[in-house]
Parts: structure tokens; C-alpha cells; sequence
């Protein structure tokens, strides 16, 4: 017998049995006893043909992807399988897919849930984090592309369906074991790290009882070399006068001595605050488990306990090497031509040396979550079948570091005369002028923060309901839901503002630092990276260990009244060189979400001449409720403690806030299906779909920035009364099945998008802080001449370092201004302005078009395989750059194409899958000056190769590797120059085997 085929029971029933977990409905036992027994497809090509039954069998356009066994998905991680599906395409956090899009709408727009039921998750939106769940404990995925009656609201893109094993569909007792190696080549220390899983089902009584149990650990070690413009770029629109270009005489004007092809009046132009090199390492331990027991007492009833379970460890350090741009001293610029204009080489010279700062620090975070639930279905008549299903499931993000969730301790080395930055090629490069390069022992403690941050979230969902068969040609589906989602957020951070220096560089020893080269570290291109007026490129950066560092700072200015004066609070340790865990002390957010829903769906089937069609049209109501509780701290203070900052304190008082919100909609379906011949088949579909306000939209409180720059603060309020995207749908799809694994279809699709959330900016004078950069010794200031926030403050240090508002520390020598304070005056400073962010409703409208094309074929008995699909999606709502202010653009709209060629044949399995997303907005740039974010186009080369030894029944070993050519990804602002990340990975191999019996 050839071994691509083999004799198995149950096989059809486990077919039917996922489209009912699509539908949520009762499984008719007869039609389980209709098929138990079939001669099925094994391997690449079987599971190729279980996911061709479901998307050819479907209500609606779905489309599947289905593990030939358990334990032996396609993939090692299932959103990189499903970029496979046609319209789906996946964001990659660390070289490992994560969340995903479907037709062009984004990760919050899909609805995910595991058999049916919707996970609790701590991402703060709705997006579900596909890096927490191993592919080997999954059995089937299903993407509903177009709405029912009968499936949850909330999946305007796609509902996605995760599958697990049922034992009771699989009768006999089966047991498999893998075990793998991970190669990680993005890691500087790679190096073999283990993997293991494992699967039992057995039943027991006469097949009415039956237990399945699963697990999976993983370790991963990775890496990523970025090259980065953290601080984002700034946009503003020429204003020509004499001597500056720009919304003010501070950050980011441009003068017109020494620069060529100087933006004109009415061009946008663009300024880099920065420019960085940035090196991680990341740990990652990821624990999955599964326990199943089933109860069949009678052919009538089934009764199903699962309980799923996850824990994801990472932890992440990083050292990094960067310049500010000042904006300020002897500037030179080339432009690119309008009428976007962005530096193409810009550099600085300065009267006295500047910091060429860096970095270091580290993330360490548990992610985990579980869910209990229980499902009953029962076979009350021929004509009557009934199911319950209710669900517990918790999620938490929490700390895994006496240090905190995120901590930054930033050193400098204060020796940059002048500093460039030429943007010309992939990666900036970057050109410094010292007098002796940077060294270890010119390195020196600055600023530094260590936060504290937690997510909790809980659903209690029920679903009651069933199915009445009418007549021999018609029947109705119908239920009820309820769910409630609770999401609590915490967050405390303890934050150092001394960031121009809180000793000398004789206070570290050098042998903390150890020196590194950057440009080795980089494939693509720097530029001509030859010297630039002078300046030699910036080839080193120090790796040092944060601990180490941190350790070595706090016994030095642990107890510095002067250093501990700039920390917004102490932290556990005392010394704010640590993290707090006194939440209520700065940020506790709680939203709690409930949703009632009711639907009816009649189906109806009947024949048209001799083709078969079948017609859904169903209706559902939804009504939610929103209540957010806030605990947001109060602020009563600004202190002037650099050129370009005013740091913003706390007065350790606590605000409680309490707001609603409440909406609910009718959302109608309907769907046609017809077989024009037995390998020809047409649908069409029409429905009304909503997406919820992501969770941290919906949150109350105002929360605002701790640092003001130019002297205005920037916060943020949720809006826990906004309503949902609304989605009017549309899809026409022909499909041809000529072959038992070969097909191909052709899709159209439109959603008319409305009910836009986008932010609005509003200036507000909040908690009434005096601003210390805006007042009448400012003023004062401005009158004798000094005319940038330098000479300002130099002003007033000079005259005023005796009053209660002004502290002066001076250098040894007792005359060069070190470090000056200047505090807010409520008697004499206007109050700080805060341009807060809001999300608000719009009515914007969207109109989104697509194709998708697709082709699964099998070469007769070859065992050559193809799959191949591409998706071409259009919005009338594009982003527009010459538009400083934020819009209604969709985020993830991309073109998309996946080629996957394979073999099949006597145990000998082997795949090459090629993926590609064209370029995709992936943020609208609500922050300072409204910058877009584009991930530019991308593909990536995937493997695995697998062998079935004959020798040892059952044993199977396998190669697999993803990003095999090394793929980097790079982002961009307003205009492609404008760089604002390049991330290089690397390929991940994975050596094992697995063994069944």
C-alpha cells in the first residue's frame, strides 16, 4: 500500500465535528456512525484535503487549516501557518508571527476564540497574541471570512477558530512524543535550546468515556540588531521669515546659513530627534497544557470538560548607543527635494561637548492565562438537538523581575563636539567628532527609569441554544449568549530625571564597559560611511551588564539628596534605583464589558433544476454595557531641568474616576450557496458586522506624559462611551474542486467601514501646574537678548540662583553652570499646557474592495504538490502625508501572496513556502506631529523536510527553518528616508523527531 494513504477510523466524523465548532451547533450521533470508517489521506497531502472538505462543506467563506495528526501541525507556530490562507497576513514580533490580518483588516478587527469560546487576553486591545499557544496543541484553525447569525460579534475582518482534540472522535488509544533542538541565528549567543510535547487519548467503557491529555514546553533564545530614530520624527510645514523656518525659534526650526536645498515656504518637512543602535537578546520559556474528558452515557448526549493552560516567560536585555539632535548650535543640512522634505545628512557642531548617550536594560515578563469550560449537547429528537456551553478564562501579564517589567538606565559619555547622521542609506549611519573617540572611562550615570506594569483579564461567557428541523429542506438554528470581559491594568514607574549627569566619569569603573563594533552587526547599507566635514563614523558601542551597572549607581548615589530630588518616587529598594510595587500610587485602570446577544438563523435547502443551493438568513441582537473605574495620579509641580524638557512631579495624591457607556445593534446575514456541478460551486454573502473599541480606548482617567517638551505635556483619556466599527459586507466566490486535493477559487469582497475611532488632540491647562518655561523671568529673559532655551536659562541661573524657584550646582572650579533647576512659580509662570489625546467617534466612511485568488493542485500520483494565492486589497481611505493631524486610515490594508510547493511520498514529506505583504500602514502616528508608520514590503522563505523510518514504525524525524535567507524588516515615517526602525533577525532551525504508537 502506498504510504500517502492508510486505513483509519473516525476520520469523516472529525471532519464534521470542526464544522461544528465553527457553528457552535450539536453533532448529530448518526451522522458520526455514518463514517467510521473511510480510507483517508496521510501526511502533507491529508491534511491538505481535511482543510479542502471544510472550506468546500462550509456555510460560508471559510477557509482551514488542519493537522495531519496532533503534534504535526504545518507549522511551529500558527499564525505563520495561517499567512498560508488566502487574505491572511501576519505581523512578526522577534522574527515569530504573532498576530495576524485578515483581507487588509487588522489584528483587532479579528475575533479569536478556541472552540468557540473567547479567550481572556492582556495585549489591551483586542487582538489575541498567537506566541502563547504551541501549534502542537492545536488540531485545526478555521477563519470564518464572512458573518452568520450564529458566530460572536466582534470579528469584522474574520472570526478565527482554534480547534483542539476531542478524544471521543478518535476511539482507539493513541500516544506521541516529540522532541526538538532550536537553532536561533538571531541570537549573538545562540546556541541548541530543547523543546518538547507530548499528546495521550484513550477511551475507555464501551467508547463512553474518553480522556485526552497534551503539553508542550519550549525554550527559545533570539536576538535582533536594530537600527533605530526612537524619538520618532517631527513634521511640520515651512514658515519662512529671516532668520528660522518653523512653528517656533526652538526644536526643529531650520536656519538658512549652511544648508542645501533648504525646505521652502509650504513644503513639509521632517526632523529626526535621534538616532540609535540598539542590540537585544531575548529568553523565552513557553509552557502549554491540555487536559479533555468526555462523557457519552447514551447516543443522545455528550458531555465535554476541557481545560487549557499557558505560561509564556521572556525576558529581554539590551545595550544601545545613541545622538540627540538638539536642533540648536551651528546646524548643517541637505534636504531631499519637497514637497516632503527630510534631512538627508544633518549635522550638529556644538560651543561645548555634548553626551553621546547610551543605554541599557531589560524586560522580563510573564504572560499567562487558562480556561476551564464545559459543553453538553443533546440529541432530544430527530427533529430537535440542544447544547450548552459555558467558559471561565483567566489572562495575566505580570512582572518577573525585582528590577520591574521595563527598566532603562541610561550612561553617557560627554565628549560629542559635533555629531551626523546620513540618512541616505538603509541604516543610518552615524558621525561623531570627540578628542579621543568614546571611552569607557568617559562614561557616566544619567537618567534612568524602572516601571512596573500588570494586566488582568477575565471572561464569563454562557451560550445556550440548538437546532429544530422544520422539514426535510429547512431548519433553524437559534441561541442566547452572555459574557462578561473584565480588564484591569496597573502600572507604577520610578523615574530618575537626572539626565545631564549625576557624577563623574571617575565614578565607574572602566571595566564595567566592555567595547564592541557596530557596523559589523548590519547587512544592509550605511551609506558612503566615509567622513563627513570632519567627522569619523560612529563604530562602537559598550555591552555592559544592567545589574552590574545598576548595582554600582545605587551604592554611589543612592542616597544623593541632590540625584534622589529629580525621582518622581523612591521605589521598594529606597534609592530609585528599582522598581515599585505601590500601584496605587500612580495608574489602576478597570473596564468591565458585558454583551447579551440573541440570534436566529433558518436554513433552508433545495435544488434548482439539478443544482443543489442552500440559503442562511439570520438575525442577531447585541447590546453591551461598558463601566470604567480609574485611579489616575494627580500632578502639582514642573521642574526646567534641560534645554528641551520640563520634568512633571507628582504630589502622591490619587484621583478615582467612574465612567459608562452602553450601545446595542441588529446585525443581519445572509448567505447563498449553489452547487453548479459536482466540481463547480458559487456563494454569495451579505452581513452587517461590528468591531468593539480596542480595551484601552474604553478606559477612563486622563494620564499625562512626566516630561514636557517645548514646554507643552502630552496625555491621554479613554472614551469608555464609544461605539464600535460598523461594516456593511459583501463577497461573490466561485470554486472548482476538480480533484480529491485539487482546487481553485476566485473571491471578490467589499466592506463599507463606518463608525471611524480616531484621536483628537485638545489643549487643556490640567491640575494647574505653573510652567517654568513660559513666565515672566522667561519673558524677562527674551527681553535681554536671550532667544533659545539655553541662553535662557543660563539668564536665569545668572540672576536668579539665590530665589526659592532656581538651584544652581556649580563645578568645582565654582563657575561653569553644571546643572540648573528652575522650578514652576504659580505667582508669576502661566500654567502648563497639555495636548491631550482622545479617541472619539468620526463620520468617516470606508470603502474596501479586494480580490482573492487562489490554487491548490496535486500533481496525479507524483506526490508534487503546489499551493499558491494572492489577495489585492483597495481602500479609498489612504493616508495622506501632506496632512499633519491624525485620520481615518486603515491600518494593516495590504497586498499579499503565498507560494508553497511540496512533496508526498513514501513517508519522504518535504515543503518550501515563500510569503510575501506588500509595504502596510501599521500606525497612524497619534503622536507628536501626526508621523504615519509604514512597515515596508517584505517576504520571507520558510522549510521543512521530514522522513518516516521504516525501520522504526512510528518514528518520524524532521528539519524545519524559518526566515531561511535572513530577512530583515525596516519602517519608515512620512517618507521612505525617514527611518524609524531596520531589524534584523535571523533564520530559527529546528532539528527533531516524533514518535507515535
Amino acid at each position: 500500500m502506498n504510504r500517502m494513504t492508510g486505513f483509519k477510523k473516525n476520520s469523516i466524523a472529525v471532519a464534521i465535528a470542526t464544522l461544528a465548532g465553527v457553528s457552535g451547533g450539536a453533532l448529530a450521533q448518526t451522522e458520526l456512525d455514518a463514517a467510521l470508517e473511510e480510507v483517508v489521506v496521510l501526511g502533507i497531502r491529508g491534511s491538505l484535503e481535511k482543510s479542502m472538505d471544510v472550506k468546500r462543506d462550509a456555510k460560508g467563506i471559510v477557509d482551514a487549516i488542519s493537522a495531519e495528526d496532533i503534534g504535526k501541525f504545518p507549522d511551529t507556530n500558527l499564525a505563520e501557518s495561517m499567512q498560508r490562507i488566502t487574505g491572511v497576513s501576519i505581523d512578526r514580533v522577534n522574527g515569530e508571527g504573532s498576530k495576524v490580518t485578515v483581507r487588509g483588516l487588522g489584528p483587532d478587527f479579528n475575533l479569536v476564540t478556541l472552540n468557540g469560546r473567547q479567550l481572556a487576553r492582556t495585549t489591551g486591545g483586542r487582538s489575541f497574541d498567537f506566541q502563547n499557544i504551541a501549534s502542537d496543541m492545536v488540531t485545526g484553525v478555521e477563519v470564518a471570512k464572512t458573518s452568520d447569525a450564529t458566530l460572536p460579534s466582534g470579528g469584522m475582518g474574520a472570526t478565527i477558530n482554534l480547534l483542539t482534540a476531542r478524544p471521543l472522535n478518535t476511539p482507539e488509544r493513541t500516544m506521541r512524543f516529540a522532541v526538538k533542538g532550536v537553532m536561533d541565528e538571531s541570537s549573538e549567543d545562540a546556541s541548541m535550546t530543547p523543546e518538547y510535547s507530548g499528546f495521550y487519548s484513550d477511551t475507555f467503557a464501551d467508547g463512553k468515556f474518553g480522556v485526552a491529555i497534551s503539553g508542550s514546553i519550549q525554550e527559545r533564545e533570539s536576538g535582533s540588531q536594530q537600527a533605530l530614530v526612537p524619538g520618532g520624527w517631527i513634521s511640520v510645514e515651512g514658515q519662512m521669515d529671516n532668520n528660522w523656518d518653523g512653528v517656533n525659534d526652538q526644536w526643529g526650526a531650520v536656519p538658512v546659513d549652511n544648508q542645501v536645498n533648504r525646505p521652502g515656504e509650504g513644503d513639509i518637512y521632517s526632523v529626526a530627534q535621534n538616532a540609535a543602535f540598539k542590540f537585544e537578546e531575548q529568553q523565552r520559556k513557553r509552557t502549554n497544557g491540555q487536559l479533555v474528558l468526555q462523557w457519552a452515557p447514551t447516543d443522545d448526549v455528550t458531555a465535554t470538560l476541557d481545560y487549557n493552560v499557558y505560561e509564556n516567560k521572556i525576558a529581554k536585555q539590551f545595550n544601545d548607543i545613541s545622538v540627540y539632535h538638539a536642533w540648536q548650535g551651528d546646524q548643517r543640512g541637505v534636504w531631499s527635494d519637497g514637497p516632503i522634505s527630510t534631512p538627508i545628512i544633518y549635522s550638529e557642531y556644538y560651543g561645548a561637548p555634548s553626551d553621546v548617550a547610551m543605554g541599557g536594560g531589560s524586560t522580563a515578563e510573564v504572560h499567562e492565562g487558562d480556561m476551564l469550560g464545559i459543553n453538553l449537547e443533546w440529541l432530544v429528537s430527530d427533529k430537535l438537538s440542544l447544547f450548552f456551553d459555558g467558559q471561565h478564562s483567566e489572562a495575566e501579564r505580570r512582572p518577573d523581575s525585582p528590577w520591574g517589567t521595563s527598566n532603562v538606565l541610561t550612561v553617557a559619555a560627554m565628549v560629542r563636539d559635533a555629531s551626523s547622521v546620513d540618512f541616505t542609506g538603509d541604516i543610518p549611519a552615524i558621525y561623531v567628532d570627540t578628542e579621543n573617540g568614546v571611552n569607557a572611562s568617559d562614561i557616566i550615570v544619567t537618567g534612568s527609569v524602572f516601571t512596573n506594569s500588570k494586566d488582568y483579564s477575565e471572561v464569563d461567557q454562557f451560550r445556550f441554544g440548538g437546532n429544530f428541523e422544520l422539514n426535510e429542506s429547512s431548519d433553524i438554528d437559534f441561541g442566547i449568549a452572555r459574557q462578561e470581559v473584565s480588564n484591569r491594568s496597573q502600572s507604577v514607574f520610578v523615574q530618575r530625571n537626572n539626565w545631564g549627569g549625576a557624577g563623574p566619569a571617575s565614578d565607574l569603573p572602566d571595566e564595567l564597559f566592555t567595547a564592541d563594533t557596530i557596523a559589523d552587526k548590519f547587512d544592509e547599507s550605511w551609506g558612503d560611511f566615509s567622513e563627513i566635514g570632519g567627522l569619523d563614523p560612529l563604530n562602537v558601542y559598550y555591552q555592559w551588564d544592567f545589574e552590574a551597572v545598576r548595582a554600582a549607581a545605587e551604592q554611589l548615589y543612592g542616597s544623593d539628596p541632590t540625584d534622589m530630588a529629580t525621582a518622581t518616587r523612591m521605589g521598594d529598594c529606597g534609592t530609585a534605583f528599582c522598581a515599585s510595587t505601590d500601584y496605587a500610587s500612580d495608574t489602576d485602570r478597570t473596564t468591565i464589558e458585558t454583551s447579551t446577544s440573541a440570534y436566529a438563523q433558518y436554513n433552508f435547502n433545495s435544488q434548482f433544476g439539478s443544482m443543489p443551493y442552500e440559503v442562511n438568513a439570520g438575525l442577531r441582537y447585541e447590546e453591551t454595557d461598558v463601566d470604567s473605574t480609574s485611579l489616575v495620579p494627580a500632578y502639582d509641580r514642573a521642574e526646567w531641568n534641560s534645554n528641551n524638557e520640563q520634568a512633571i512631579l507628582g504630589s502622591g495624591e490619587q484621583v478615582y474616576l467612574s465612567e459608562q457607556g452602553n450601545y446595542d445593534y441588529w446585525l443581519p446575514s445572509i448567505a447563498f450557496k449553489m452547487d453548479l456541478s459536482d466540481e463547480l460551486l458559487t456563494r454569495a454573502a451579505v452581513s452587517k458586522a461590528i468591531t468593539r473599541p480596542d480595551y484601552n480606548s474604553i478606559k477612563g482617567g486622563t494620564t499625562i506624559g512626566t516630561i514636557a517638551n517645548g514646554g507643552i505635556g502630552g496625555g491621554s483619556t479613554g472614551n469608555p462611551s464609544l461605539l464600535p466599527y460598523e461594516s456593511i459586507n459583501y463577497d461573490l466566490s466561485v470554486e472548482w474542486y476538480y480533484g480529491e486535493t485539487s482546487y481553485a477559487s476566485v473571491g471578490l469582497f467589499r466592506k463599507d467601514v463606518s463608525n471611524f475611532i480616531s484621536n483628537a488632540k485638545t489643549d487643556k491647562a490640567l491640575f494647574n501646574i505653573a510652567n517654568p518655561a513660559d513666565g515672566a523671568l522667561v519673558d524677562e529673559a527674551r527681553a535681554n537678548g536671550a532667544n533659545d532655551a539655553e541662553s535662557i536659562r543660563q539668564y536665569i541661573a545668572a540672576n536668579y540662583a539665590d530665589s526659592d524657584f532656581v538651584d544652581v550646582t556649580y563645578q568645582e572650579d565654582g563657575v561653569t553652570v553644571d546643572k540648573i533647576f528652575i522650578k514652576g512659580n504659580p505667582a508669576t509662570d502661566r500654567d502648563m499646557i497639555f495636548r491631550v489625546d482622545t479617541p472619539v467617534n468620526s463620520d468617516v466612511e470606508n470603502t474596501i474592495n479586494g480580490v482573492e485568488l487562489a490554487v491548490q493542485h496535486m500533481f496525479g500520483e507524483t506526490g508534487f504538490g503546489l499551493q499558491a494565492n494572492y489577495t489585492i486589497v483597495d481602500s479609498e481611505l489612504e493616508y495622506d502625508p501632506f496632512i499633519l493631524v491624525d485620520q481615518e486610515a486603515m491600518v494593516g490594508l495590504s497586498d499579499s501572496a503565498n507560494l508553497v510547493g511540496f512533496y508526498d511520498m513514501n513517508g519522504f514529506q518535504a515543503r518550501i513556502a515563500y510569503n510575501w505583504r506588500d509595504e502596510f500602514l501599521s500606525s497612524r502616528g497619534q503622536n507628536t506631529g501626526a508621523n504615519p508608520q509604514y512597515v515596508e514590503a517584505y517576504s520571507q522563505i520558510d522549510m521543512n523536510v521530514s522522513y518516516e523510518v521504516p525501520q522504526l514504525d512510528g518514528l518520524q524525524v524532521f528539519l524545519e527553518g524559518i526566515n531561511v535567507t535572513d530577512e530583515a524588516q525596516r519602517v519608515h515615517g512620512r517618507d521612505e528616508r525617514q527611518i524609524l526602525g531596520y531589524y534584523q533577525g535571523g533564520a530559527r532551525w529546528q532539528l527533531g523527531a516524533r514518535y507515535a504508537f
